[in-house]
């Protein structure tokens, strides 16, 4: 799967970085320059309500009942059905957590930013700030919280299991990589497959974590609740990108009447 991700995202960089957004503008370009309130209080809105934020918080919330959390993690480091060894599962989440952050560069920078070479550079450097900035406040945030929530790891190693930085980390760069790849324009069919395997690295450094006996299932949910909400919120709320509907409703005739599809972009 790695080496064909790895395929994949060549021929992005290879077909990508110059032309602009479909409005004209450049990738990063209006960065910084609106603070529009209602902008930014819809991106809350959206990123909150976001399956990407919901889904695992509930998670995080049904593992914490009773010692739920503690049996799930006793049986995945006794069986480790993915990684094999807790050593092997350590590694595989710093190994799978440093692709993603390199996928988020690679992708920020294959963004179309125009083809004259100093509004190009000054484009993405502003567009990198705001990537950088909110994940820099993910990773601040779940510090102050693991402070905050005193709670020792499961190979009792120290007191700062919840959240999962590795988590929270790993999510967040997904979500800045499947925002980026919404602003690069794809053959038809790569987009989705690419987003959707964002996330399934991001879920397996989550799952290395309790494999490798570092953290409880709960404390690597919220880490994902928490890095995607505060990286869609921040991306969305500040890159001033256009607009696009990521929610859509359409009709359709069928027989003896109509028909519905509503459509979500997570």
């Amino acid at each position: 799967m790695m080496k064909t991700r790895i395929v994949l995202f060549g021929l992005v960089v290879g077909t990508a970085g110059c032309g602009t957004l479909p409005d004209g503008s450049r990738w990063g370009q209006h960065a910084f320059t609106c603070f529009d309130s209602d902008r930014i209080a819809r991106a809350a809105r959206d990123a909150f309500f976001n399956p990407n934020t919901l889904i695992p918080l509930a998670g995080a919330a049904v593992f914490a009942i009773d010692d739920f959390d503690e049996k799930a993690s006793d049986w995945a480091t006794k069986h480790t059905p993915i990684f094999g060894s807790e050593n092997g599962a350590r590694k595989a989440s710093d190994d799978l957590a440093s692709f993603l952050a390199a996928q988020t560069l690679v992708t920020a920078l294959a963004t179309p930013s125009g083809d004259e070479a100093a509004p190009w550079a000054s484009a993405k450097l502003k567009g990198l700030a705001i990537e950088g900035a909110a994940i820099g406040m993910t990773q601040g945030l779940t510090g102050v919280m693991k402070e905050a929530f005193v709670r020792d790891r499961p190979d009792e190693s120290n007191d700062n299991s919840f959240p999962s930085l590795h988590s929270s980390t790993a999510f967040a760069c997904a979500t800045l990589s499947n925002r980026n790849l919404d602003s690069i324009d794809l053959p038809t069919g790569f987009r989705p497959v690419l987003q959707t395997g964002n996330l399934v690295l991001a879920g397996g450094v989550a799952w290395a974590r309790v494999e490798g006996r570092k953290h409880y299932p709960s404390d690597v949910l919220f880490g994902a609740a928490l890095g995607h909400f505060m990286t869609a919120f921040i991306h969305d709320a500040f890159l001033n990108l256009p607009e696009s509907e990521r929610t859509s409703l359409m009709t359709f005739p069928v027989e003896a009447g109509a028909g519905v599809q509503l459509a979500i972009c997570f």
